[in-house]
Order: structure tokens, then C-alpha cells, then sequence
């Protein structure tokens, strides 16, 4: 986010992803204190522009902005620019669906105003804490006074996003890699169990969540008598025939629900096979992030939020 930061922005920024994290949401922030130089080049991009004496006109690249260096709040240090990654964090999202109106409404209540409000030209990535200033105030030279509506940890103000306790242990280095001990625990159940050819190696890829499409489908074949394909794919028919489980269910659909769970950054708890306390506040928290009816049931609506997500 730059040097130029303020740092109750940047701390508040920070509490957004951790806050989005415990909700299996995954955010980046891929700009925040912006300089009037870096602001010309941006808005140069489609149209010829100088400032200070140098051409910073671009007509090879799209319009990104209608901010003149100095009209952005990023010029000031009070804005960042957000977005979302996948699940293995090799893909960045632009899609504004529920999960990034979910990431804005975490950034409102931590203070920040949200771009996607606006009433004319819409900002979905911007989030902006000036305290009630305008753009010509700060560039005036007044500066807000900001206050974090969280605390703090001990040590102060965050530095940097704190690793979630039981988060996923995959490192960005696949030679460092040694994987999360509770999916190799996952990935050891379901070759023991149900005999699949799985690596196990604690990463959660797509072949462990197919494995446990096809241990779901197994399962409800056996007590339910569906008939399914067992193909590790989650389409209408395994959607259709996905049972509901709640609060005192026990057995292997269970295990599977909240192995699932955990993979999705939702801790239901030690992996058993009851359905208790823990998996019913993983499954609540689950639902409102994804917004899906938060019933506390895992029905056909979360089976299928939790294998095409």
C-alpha cells in the first residue's frame, strides 16, 4: 500500500482481509497510496495529458480514471483498491458478486465508504476513510481525524494480515511446501476409506474436493439409495439428490460436510463424524458470507455452494 499510507487506513485494510479471510473470502489490495506522478501516467491512459511538463499521454491503453493528479483520494493516502483471489490463490476476481459485496460491507462497518455506493460512475474496487473531507480539502492541505472502529492487537496497529489459527499451511513456493495437517489427515481418510488414488501431500486442490464429491456420492448411494454416477463431479443430479443434514446428524455424510468445510477456511471443529456446535456455527458463518439461506442446514443450496465454489 506505499509508504504514503495513513495508518489507521492501512490497519483498517488489513482487519478487512483478516475479517473477509474468517468468511473464506480471499482479498488483495492492488492499489493504495497512489503519487501525482503514477496518478498522470493512469490518467493518461486513452487520452493526451502532460503534467508538470511531461507527456504522460498513453492512447495504447484503456480509460481507467477521471482523476487528475490531486483529485484522487489516493493521492492523499486515505484509499485503497481491492479484489479477489481464488481459492489457490493463482487467480485474481473482478467478478461484483455477493462475496465482493460482502468484502465492501466488512470495509463499511470498519469505517471505510464504499465506491460501488456512489451515485453515478461506480468504483466496485475502491474503498475510501477520509472523514468526511473532500478531495480539494485534503489537496488544501487539511487531514481528517480517523480512529479505528476495531482494537487493535497487543503489539499496536497491524502490520500485516495475521495467519488465521488452523489456516491452510501452503506456501506460494511449491519446494517449501509441506502441506496442512489436517487435509493430509482428510486426504488419508478418503484413500483408507473409500480406497481412492489420492497424493497425499495436505495441499487443497481440486482433486481432494472431487474426491470428496465422490465420497459424498458414494454415501448417498449406499444409505439413500440414489444411484449416482460416483465421478467426482458436482452437476444437477448430485445436486438434486443431496440430502439435508443439521445438528445432530452423525455419520460419514457429516465427516465429509465439515472436511469440506475446513478446506473452504470455515474450522467446524475437530474432524469427526458429529454434527455438533462448531459445524453449525462453520455452516452458519458459511451461508451468510456466500449468501445463502443461513439456516444451519446443510441442504442442496450448500452442498452445492460448498463443490462449485
Amino acid at each position: 500500500m506505499g509508504v504514503g499510507i495513513n495508518p489507521v487506513v492501512k490497519a483498517s485494510a488489513f482487519e478487512m482481509i483478516r475479517r473477509a479471510y474468517n468468511e473464506g473470502i480471499y482479498v488483495q489490495i492492488s492499489a493504495g497510496y497512489r503519487s501525482m506522478e503514477e496518478q498522470a501516467a493512469l490518467y493518461g491512459q486513452s487520452r493526451f495529458y502532460s503534467y508538470k511538463g511531461k507527456d504522460y499521454s498513453n492512447l495504447a491503453k484503456p480509460k481507467v480514471t477521471n482523476a487528475k493528479p490531486g483529485q484522487s483520494i489516493h493521492n492523499y493516502g486515505y484509499a485503497n483498491d481491492y479484489f479477489l483471489v481464488s481459492d489457490d490463490g493463482k487467480t485474481a476476481l473482478w467478478t461484483v458478486n455477493t462475496k465482493w459485496k460482502r468484502v465492501a460491507a466488512i470495509g463499511k462497518e470498519l469505517g471505510f465508504k464504499w465506491g460501488g455506493d456512489w451515485s453515478g460512475f461506480k468504483d466496485y474496487p475502491h474503498l475510501e476513510m477520509t472523514g468526511g473531507l473532500s478531495y480539494s480539502q485534503l489537496h488544501a492541505g487539511k487531514k481528517p481525524t480517523l480512529s479505528l472502529k476495531f482494537k487493535p492487537d497487543s503489539e499496536g496497529f497491524v502490520t500485516e494480515p495475521p495467519k488465521k489459527e488452523g489456516a491452510l499451511n501452503v506456501s506460494k513456493d511449491p519446494s517449501k511446501n509441506k502441506g496442512d495437517s489436517i487435509v493430509v489427515s482428510i486426504q488419508k481418510t478418503l484413500k483408507n476409506r473409500y480406497g481412492f488414488n489420492l497424493i497425499v501431500d495436505g495441499i487443497p486442490g481440486p482433486k481432494t474436493k472431487s474426491a470428496l464429491i465422490k465420497a459424498l456420492q458414494i454415501e448417498l448411494n449406499k444409505q439413500f439409495n440414489k444411484k449416482l454416477v460416483v465421478d467426482g463431479m458436482w452437476g444437477p443430479k448430485s445436486k438434486a439428490a443431496a440430502v439435508t443434514i443439521k445438528k445432530g446428524a452423525k455419520g460419514h455424510i457429516t465427516w465429509i460436510l465439515k472436511s469440506v468445510l475446513y478446506m473452504e477456511g470455515f474450522s467446524p471443529g475437530s474432524l469427526d463424524s458429529i454434527f455438533g456446535k462448531s459445524t453449525e456455527s462453520a455452516l452458519y458463518k458459511l451461508q451468510k458470507a456466500r449468501g445463502i439461506s443461513a439456516d444451519k442446514k446443510a441442504g442442496k443450496d450448500t452442498f452445492n455452494e460448498l463443490f462449485t465454489a
